[in-house]
């Protein structure tokens, strides 16, 4: 099916090109979000006539998006979510939790924007595209914690798994020195009750 792009699509072509793509392609999602036409001799004529406001209006667009990129890329937000000891996470981080997130920062961000790569499924940090724009995107980094202290430990480069591996040594560390004072009130206890033991040998002597 031939649709002629109304802005720059990723991997497709740029505005005003005329492209062969899948009919549910197409229709599901270039026709449905206003990306493109039916390569029609109408719409073809259409888009001719209409291309200087289209540009002008993308134009327009893109700078807005520029503008929100400045602020935005490398930005890092805070997920909290419940998860295993060994850091693995009851569910999964979607794309809505990071738009939301980001919204909630004071960011205008919406999910359909945002681009996961790899399923996000454990504590940690994760870096997230956010097409702001066909041709803006930038890149935000999400912080998945199971409390506000432990993303901030995150933050500062500890992973859970490191912060778990130094609370066991500790917790080791604690229970071998109980055990050692333990052995020494024995041994002391030993070491007194030899004289009180040769002082009633002398007094029967």
């Amino acid at each position: 099916m031939q649709v002629i792009l109304l802005e720059r699509v990723a991997k497709l072509g740029q505005m005003g090109d005329v492209v062969d793509v899948k009919p549910g392609y197409a229709r599901n999602y270039l026709l449905l979000q206003g990306k493109a036409l039916t390569a029609s001799k109408e719409n073809i004529s259409q888009f001719e006539a209409q291309k200087a406001q289209l540009e002008a209006r993308n134009l327009e667009s893109r700078k807005e998006a520029e503008a929100l990129g400045e602020k935005l890329d490398g930005q890092q937000f805070v997920v909290i979510r419940q998860a295993s000891d060994g850091g693995n996470l009851y569910g999964s981080v979607t794309t809505r939790d990071a738009a939301d997130t980001a919204s909630e920062a004071g960011y205008s961000v919406d999910r359909k924007q945002v681009i996961i790569r790899t399923p996000i499924k454990e504590l940690g940090l994760h870096e997230v595209e956010v097409h702001l724009h066909p041709e803006v995107m930038v890149t935000i980094e999400l912080n998945v914690a199971r409390s506000p202290e432990e993303a901030e430990l995150q933050a500062s480069g500890k992973s859970i798994q490191e912060l778990a591996a130094e609370e066991e040594a500790q917790a080791e560390f604690e229970i071998s020195e109980l055990f050692d004072d333990i052995g020494g009130a024995t041994s002391d206890d030993d070491q007194s009750s030899e004289p009180a033991a040769e002082t009633e040998e002398a007094e029967r002597d």
